[in-house]
């Protein structure tokens, strides 16, 4: 019975919400909040328990997973006024499932360890179409003991979950990706742009790339061109997905995390300037692979 009882889920975006739903297609009861009250109304329908604030999800839940856009939401949630920590139970297990900064997440676990509870930094890689098919790949940070309890419920939206070590390695694993990720969609749009620029078909061109040495992700499965490929934010104007503001956040971290760690990156630092000029552009919320789309707009430079 003890798989039954109620977990707490806070901050049902773009990711949190296909996540929390599996968690209900687990069989598990969930305690809700967001900042938004809207995107609780769905599951207030479907007859899970909405609260007022942090503090609450905390007095009637003790596993919370938390999925919130920045490193200042995450503080909010965890130690403001209305936070987890005014009202979290002695033992809870705190997942925090946001892409923030390492030290932010290693400072959260020191305040939760002082009032008795564990905290792990569990952040997510696969996008939205993976939070829906509970396909997700979390990287997970924190005492190694409780992670058999963290992957109970993760593996309920995720079907690879990764133990990396102490708290925050698991941000420093998703922090790389993401930077990897950034550097290689550019990558794909320049080349696609080219292709396309010497005549070629891009359907032919993604192909060929596909079964060449220059194949990835971003070309194999969520190729940036319109037209290419069905049921990818490219053919839908760029919309849902991963968000650029998001993207420029997550390089933003990277870039501060290689300059406390004196890490040259070249490609990581560049990457981080595109997307904050395509934020400043007007492509803040497209989806991040929207960047073909800016170098289409930006090829009189």
């Amino acid at each position: 019975m003890a798989s039954k009882t109620p977990v707490g889920f806070i901050g049902l975006g773009n990711m949190g919400n296909p996540m929390a739903k599996n968690l209900m297609k687990h069989g598990y009861p969930l305690v809700i909040y967001d900042v938004f009250p809207d995107a609780c109304k769905e599951f207030q329908d479907a007859g899970e328990q909405v609260v007022a604030s942090p503090a609450d999800v905390a007095d009637k839940a003790d596993r919370i997973i938390t999925m919130l856009p920045t490193s200042m939401n995450a503080i909010e949630v965890y130690s403001g006024a209305n936070g987890i920590l005014k009202k979290v139970k002695k033992g809870s297990l705190l997942i925090d499932s946001s892409t923030i900064d390492p030290a932010v997440s290693k400072e959260l676990s020191k305040e939760v360890e002082k009032v008795g509870a564990v905290f792990m930094d569990a952040p997510v890689s696969g996008g939205v179409g993976a939070a829906r098919s509970g396909n997700l790949t979390f990287m997970v940070g924190g005492v190694e003991e409780e992670f058999a309890a963290a992957k109970e419920l993760l593996a309920c939206m995720g079907s690879n979950v990764v133990y990396c070590g102490a708290v925050g390695t698991g941000q420093a694993a998703k922090i790389c990706n993401n930077m990897l990720l950034a550097i290689s969609m550019i990558g794909t749009a320049e080349a696609m742009n080219l292709g396309i620029r010497l005549g070629l078909d891009p359907k032919l061109l993604a192909k060929i790339l596909n079964m060449s040495s220059g194949r990835c992700w971003s070309s194999d499965t969520y190729n940036p061109v319109p037209g290419v490929m069905d049921g990818v934010p490219s053919a839908n104007n760029y919309q849902g997905g991963f968000g650029t503001t998001l993207m420029a956040k997550d390089l933003g971290l990277a870039q501060d995390s290689a300059t406390s760690t004196k890490s040259p990156i070249l490609l990581g630092s560049q990457a981080h300037q595109i997307y904050r000029m395509m934020c400043a552009k007007g492509y803040s919320k497209k989806d991040f692979s929207s960047v073909f789309q800016y170098l289409r707009e930006e090829e009189t430079f």
